[in-house]
């Protein structure tokens, strides 16, 4: 497909005036390879196994951002789930060494975060799994870019509600540990969790993947807020086509990068996400787009509409583009990392409750939101377990990254810095449902799952 000289000029003013970037490539490494019963030749291979291909992919994503002037933000690996490389050295302190040396790794390497310190846990809880979420409160304290995931249901499983049970308190441990509860920013509970997303933290490196892949996460709020308002006054079906035909735009320019930094690194290329994932910068917001939509404010009654009219839009347009699209795909809605949300709360027009109901149309789910520090473990569990519950239900991919901050009230704000913002204490429903999530055992799987 011939590009125009039009195309050039409008993709230079989306990079130079709009905010659009290579959001990170994500370069999936299996560590089962590096697997061996002496503990210290394991953690050597898998630390000269990530460094040596993390330098390779550092090199040549710079060398990509000089040649097409199109910024690269993050470098980032991903890696086989932990817990499945872990089994015979299933000792809280093998755990923590581990981490370390990832997070070492990453560091030599120049790369910004690393995911996969997580386990695959829908269906039951194996000892290395167990071991892995009593020690993340330790392993976050211990490391800067170890990011970890749990997967606790599918469509197709149900939802393990013994393991869910386990994260409140895993989650108030980490607040305790690290600096304004950061830890908590970098764990996320999924269900349904894509074995190829790019974007951190619940980036791992799936058991059905090759040996090594390259996956792209782009985005471009700013991009679609200026086309949404520059067409103020045409209908939903005209709106639509607008977002699809600057998302196939964005996405074009997501692959070609995708395709010859995997070329260059000679590994397959794997998928590109189209997610639009806001940042705190100023007009990079996703909620700006929903009220250039016409909502007066982010959260206020048609923005579950807006948000289902932006996640079709986004999906077509990037479906139209490449037959590689996979991932998260869609809109994330992440509070503290998106200026516009974090206004909305602060005013009043978003609060948990409409959150949870964006969540069912929306590409992700509950993602940083701070709730008070004292909130009970107890009602954490249970606000997982409702997010989760809506994408088993509805068949799609749901998530949270929930962070209970010590000593600060709903009202308060507690700030992150860089990319991860700023997020407001939420107010927290105070019933607890407790004796209900006692009851443990699973979630059955809904009656969708019986297709064959």
């Amino acid at each position: 497909m011939t590009i125009s000289v039009e195309e050039v000029f409008e993709t230079a003013s989306m990079i130079l005036h709009q905010n659009l970037d290579i959001r990170t490539t994500t370069l999936g490494i299996n560590l089962k390879d590096c697997i061996h019963t002496d503990f210290s030749r394991f953690t050597e291979r898998v630390y000269r196994k990530i460094y040596t291909n993390a330098c390779r992919l550092v090199q040549e994503a710079r060398r990509l951002e000089s040649k097409y002037g199109i910024p690269i933000v993050n470098k980032r690996i991903s890696i086989t789930p932990i817990s499945l490389i872990m089994e015979t050295h299933c000792e809280p302190e093998k755990f923590i060494e581990m981490a370390r040396t990832l997070d070492r790794a990453a560091l030599d390497a120049g790369i910004d975060f690393i995911g996969g310190f997580g386990g695959l846990v829908h269906k039951g809880l194996t000892p290395a799994d167990k071991v892995l979420i009593e020690v993340l409160p330790e392993v976050f304290a211990a490391t800067e870019r170890i990011c970890a995931f749990l997967n606790v249901g599918s469509n197709v499983a149900g939802m393990n509600l013994d393991a869910v049970n386990m994260l409140g308190r895993m989650l108030k441990q980490t607040a305790v540990k690290t600096e304004n509860a950061v830890g908590c920013a970098k764990f996320v509970v999924f269900a349904n969790a894509p074995e190829d997303n790019p974007f951190m933290a619940g980036a791992f490196h799936g058991v059905g993947e090759p040996d090594m892949s390259l996956n792209i996460g782009i985005s471009g709020p700013g991009v679609v807020y200026r086309v949404v308002a520059q067409n103020q006054d045409c209908d939903l079906t005209q709106l639509s086509e607008v977002i699809k035909r600057t998302v196939f735009k964005i996405t074009r320019s997501g692959e070609l990068i995708g395709r010859e930094l995997a070329k260059n690194l000679a590994i397959p290329f794997g998928i590109v996400d189209i997610s639009l994932a806001p940042t705190t910068a100023e007009g990079d917001s996703v909620a700006d787009i929903v009220e250039a939509f016409g909502i007066e404010a982010f959260g206020g009654h048609g923005t579950t509409l807006a948000i289902a009219l932006l996640m079709d839009a986004v999906k077509k347009g990037g479906a139209m583009a490449s037959g590689n699209v996979g991932g998260l795909s869609g809109t994330f809605i992440p509070v503290s990392e998106d200026s516009g949300m974090i206004a909305a709360v602060k005013k009043g027009a978003l609060d948990l409750h409409k959150l949870e109901a964006l969540t069912a149309v929306c590409s992700v789910g509950l993602d940083m939101f701070a709730v008070p520090g004292d909130t009970p473990e107890e009602i954490i569990n249970a606000i997982i377990a409702d997010e989760l519950a809506i994408g088993i239900i509805n068949n799609k991919t749901t998530a949270v990254r929930i962070i209970p901050v010590p000593g600060k009230v709903a009202g308060q704000s507690v700030d992150f810095g860089g990319l991860l913002g700023e997020a407001p204490i939420m107010t927290v429903n105070p019933y607890s449902a407790g004796r209900f999530l006692q009851r443990g055992g699973r979630l059955p799987a809904p009656v969708t799952s019986l297709r064959n």
